[in-house]
């Protein structure tokens, strides 16, 4: 067998075989590399996305700052307190008790309110368990003997009377005059209380003259903190007043009564007045 020069030859007639269908051939290995450009395609369109959605999430994490620090670094810091002047602290007024009223009525230290026949008798009318009296006079004094007859001098003077203040109340054809003497201390107005020997001189005053001058009147005696007070009552036209009057009788008690009543009220005045300070 002789071969010619460039090898063998494939042809017609020749003995190796069908001939291959070469532009089948072509079609299918065009088709092939068509499907691989467009898997390809697809693929990195898909990269391209995944890369872009990337972008997107940096930049929103970033916040658009290309700075590349930290997010939370652009965040405002909280603020400090002020540092001015302090507030001032709320304050409180202290509540206390008032003290009661013969603290002020035992002491002359604390016993400081002005004492005249206005602060001590002001009512012009005297009500006692509805009984009404009508004030006709008033007297204060230095000294204590004018305000005094009989015994009751002597009591006065032995127990350092600094002060005697009277006034005179009539009703119905009653009248009662009240007087108080001032000391210096509680003890010494109790003293006068129990040494009692009569009587407060009757103060007249308006319609009513010397009454319970010459005549037999009621009386009564108390003391209260450093105060002693005395009442004489009886009638206004001169007639006795004996131990069966009892109108008169009653007259004197309410004259203490009311004596009572205002030197308490001395007392609580400047409790009040020393508890608002």
């Amino acid at each position: 067998m002789s071969f010619g020069q460039g090898g063998p030859e494939w042809g017609p007639g020749n003995g190796g075989g069908p001939t291959p269908d070469w532009a089948a051939l072509a079609d299918e290995s065009a088709r092939r590399h068509s499907r691989r450009r467009r898997r390809v395609l697809v693929g990195a369109g898909a990269l391209a996305t995944v890369a872009v959605a990337g972008i997107v999430a940096v930049a929103v994490a970033g916040g658009g700052d290309d700075s590349g620090d930290d997010a939370s670094s652009s965040l405002p810091s909280p603020e400090k307190p002020s540092e001015g002047p302090g507030q001032p602290e709320p304050s409180f007024k202290e509540d206390r008790p008032p003290a009661p009223p013969q603290d002020f009525l035992n002491d002359p230290r604390k016993d400081t309110a002005p004492l005249t026949e206005k602060t001590l008798f002001p009512d012009e009318i005297a009500a006692v368990d509805g009984r009404r009296y009508a004030r006709v006079s008033t007297d204060a004094s230095p000294e204590c003997a004018p305000g005094a007859i009989g015994g009751l001098r002597p009591v006065l003077a032995a127990n350092d009377c600094q002060r005697f203040l009277r006034a005179t109340y009539v009703r119905q054809g009653l009248a009662f005059t009240l007087g108080v003497g001032v000391f210096d201390s509680k003890a010494d107005a109790a003293a006068v209380k129990s040494g009692y020997q009569p009587n407060v001189a009757s103060l007249p005053g308006g319609n009513v003259k010397d009454f319970c001058r010459s005549v037999t009147c009621r009386t009564t005696v108390n003391s209260l903190g450093r105060y002693a007070f005395f009442t004489i009552a009886g009638h206004t036209d001169g007639k006795p007043a004996g131990d069966a009057d009892e109108p008169a009788k009653q007259a004197a008690l309410d004259g203490s009564a009311y004596g009572y009543e205002r030197i308490l009220q001395r007392g609580k005045d400047q409790s009040a007045a020393d508890a608002a300070r």
